[in-house]
Formats: C-alpha cells, sequence, structure tokens
C-alpha cells in the first residue's frame, strides 16, 4: 500500500480558518482593552488603528460584534506576529508586577502577625534605618485593626515596604 497523503500539502480545514478568524478577533478585541498609550506604541496600519479606536467608542452590542469581525478582517492582510510579541510582553510585565504585590503582601502580614524572624529577614533587606519607623506603622496597623477602622496605617505599611524593596531581588 502507499503512504498516507502528506498533510502538509492540504489547505487548512474549514474548522481550522474558524479557529485562525477566531484568534484574530480575539486579538482584536485585546486592542481594543488595551490603554491609549500602549496602543499608540504598536506598529498598527492606519486602517487597522482606526477600526481600534472606532471599536472604542461603540456602545451598541451588535455594532461591537461587528466591529470585531472586521478588526478581524483587517488583521488577517497583516504580520500579527509583532503586534502578540508586544502584547505578551504587556502580560508579561504585568505577571511580574502581581508576582512583586503578592511578596510584598506577604512581608505584610508576616510583619502584622509578628511572625518569628519576619524583622530579621526584612532587617537584611532594608536599610536600619528604616526598621524603626516600619515598627510604628506596623503597631498603628494593628491598633486600626484591633478597632476595627479603616487600614489606612496597612495601605500606608505596603507603600513603605514597596518602596524599600524596590532594588531587594524577589522572594
Amino acid at each position: 500500500m502507499g503512504e498516507p497523503p502528506d498533510r502538509d500539502d492540504e489547505p487548512p480545514s474549514k474548522s481550522e480558518l474558524k479557529r485562525q478568524s477566531r484568534d484574530l478577533q480575539d486579538l482584536g478585541e485585546s486592542l481594543v482593552a488595551l490603554p491609549m498609550a500602549e496602543l499608540d506604541a504598536l506598529p498598527l496600519p492606519e486602517d487597522v488603528r482606526e477600526a481600534v479606536l472606532a471599536g472604542r467608542r461603540i456602545t451598541s452590542h451588535g455594532a461591537k460584534v461587528r466591529q470585531r469581525l472586521y478588526i478581524g478582517k483587517l488583521l488577517r492582510r497583516i504580520d500579527v506576529e509583532p503586534i502578540r510579541v508586544a502584547l505578551e510582553q504587556r502580560a508579561e510585565v504585568d505577571r511580574q508586577r502581581a508576582r512583586r504585590e503578592h511578596v510584598i503582601e506577604g512581608w505584610r502580614d508576616r510583619l502584622m502577625a509578628d511572625e518569628p524572624g519576619a524583622w530579621t529577614e526584612l532587617g537584611a533587606l532594608v536599610p536600619p534605618a528604616e526598621i524603626a519607623p516600619l515598627r510604628a506603622l506596623v503597631r498603628q496597623a494593628r491598633a486600626e485593626s484591633a478597632s476595627a477602622r479603616p487600614p489606612a496605617s496597612s495601605r500606608q505599611l505596603f507603600r513603605r515596604l514597596r518602596e524599600l524593596l524596590a532594588e531587594a531581588p524577589p522572594q
């Protein structure tokens, strides 16, 4: 019997074409959701940029759907890989920021819980002159928490830890 036909010679199936189209429409939706400064930084053809900007102004559901389809159609004509790379880089920056904020939240929680060793570990990461003001913020935050007041000191502690740990290696 002969070998099976080579799949590379066949055109994409109808299902594959639909997946590709849906993927481009999703990419267009991501472009519509981008902050303006980040959208301006992307190398988009003028017609795609105009369609994305129009998509931001549309409020009607049906019109949004039509605009999504139109943006997907426009994206079929261009190489979208640079756009995907830029969006992935943006997503990675967001993930790193979120991880960093979780680390800072962990430090705040450890200090608020008076975890053994937390102050010693923190002392190795921040200048010694900063420990006393941090202790005062922790005391204020605990007092606020105990009296059910808004967590102003806890937020201030978070901001101060974020500043101090900005240069420290992630934990």
